[in-house]
């Protein structure tokens, strides 16, 4: 069985793909522009990809191909619709990163939330040193308890960041985007409801058709000018213009944003010139890239591999 992965690199250099190796002929690139997908993936049986985009033309090119395993739980780099028409399987991984992603997500918030930059930048400059008194209350910051905490999305992370919110004592509420409200433990409402009660604002969807440009500026003003909007699903979700738009004009308290429109984000990004950059805390697309999420992700790549064999 050939196996091609066109961007490993995206796994990180640490990443072991012994597991993939031992299925038989792997060849691994660690990047793979538009243009050298279609030599790459000639007499592939199987084709690995996390990032690059897979079109009706790449996937006629790859007269032998039988299935496409993407390295991710989101697919939409991939036409699974014309793939399947060829009878060629589509495979994505889910599950594997849903820890990773909870972690990343209160991490940032926390720091944001804590102000926790402007504080160890405080100590560190020696200021603290020369204060008259212990403490620095010039950023206050709130508690998570009796807050609440709107989660759009309530997949397995959903789920997860639901019940680390409620540890901390949070009312938890959410919106399933699919339009099934399937999760008991926790109150469905509609979307503008949750968006005009909420002080946390967390997505953890899919980019599809009924999430794309999903919260734009009539939904910032729905919310709260002291909410949080936390972006942990898909860039394509927020519109990035006008999440720039409310949080320098106060529509909005603040902002953490780890997945954006296109990646990695170009330098116009109207993102780059937000002036409260306080308010802010971005991140490259790292939530769900703990060392035991990609270790899992390869192990289920395989498990995905070997049930067409």
């Amino acid at each position: 069985m050939r196996l091609v992965f066109l961007d490993s690199s995206t796994l990180g250099m640490d990443i072991d793909l012994s597991p993939l190796e031992s299925l038989g002929g792997l060849i691994s690139y660690p990047t793979t522009s538009e243009s050298e997908i279609i030599p790459r993936i000639n007499n592939c049986d199987v084709l690995i990809v996390n990032k690059v985009v897979i079109t009706p033309a790449v996937i006629d090119a790859a007269k032998s191909l039988k299935l496409i395993c993407v390295a991710a739980t989101g697919t939409n780099n991939v036409d699974i619709e014309y793939a399947n028409s060829k009878g060629i399987e589509v495979k994505n991984v889910v599950d594997y990163s849903t820890d990773s992603v909870a972690q990343v997500t209160f991490g940032s918030l926390l720091a944001l939330i804590n102000n926790v930059e402007y504080y160890n930048n405080y100590v560190m400059s020696g200021e603290y040193s020369d204060s008259l008194i212990f403490t620095n209350n010039r950023f206050p910051f709130f508690e998570l308890k009796g807050k609440q905490f709107g989660i759009i999305g309530m997949g397995n992370i959903g789920k997860k960041v639901a019940s680390i919110a409620s540890a901390f004592g949070a009312i938890v509420n959410y919106f399933p985007t699919s339009g099934v409200a399937h999760c008991k433990d926790y109150e469905s409402v509609g979307l503008n409801e949750l968006l005009g009660k909420s002080d946390i604002i967390s997505i953890h969807a899919p980019l599809n058709q009924k999430t794309n440009n999903l919260i734009a500026m009539p939904q910032f003003k729905l919310m709260k000018p002291s909410a949080i909007v936390v972006n942990m699903g898909r860039g394509g979700i927020v519109n990035e213009a006008d999440l720039a738009t409310a949080i320098d004009f106060d529509l909005i308290s603040g902002a953490v944003v780890d997945v954006f429109t296109k990646e990695p984000l170009e330098k116009e990004n109207p993102l780059l010139s937000i002036k409260k950059r306080e308010k802010v805390i971005f991140s490259p697309h790292i939530g769900w890239a703990s060392k035991e999420a990609r270790e899992r992700l390869i192990l289920k790549i395989r498990d995905n591999i070997l049930s067409i064999k």
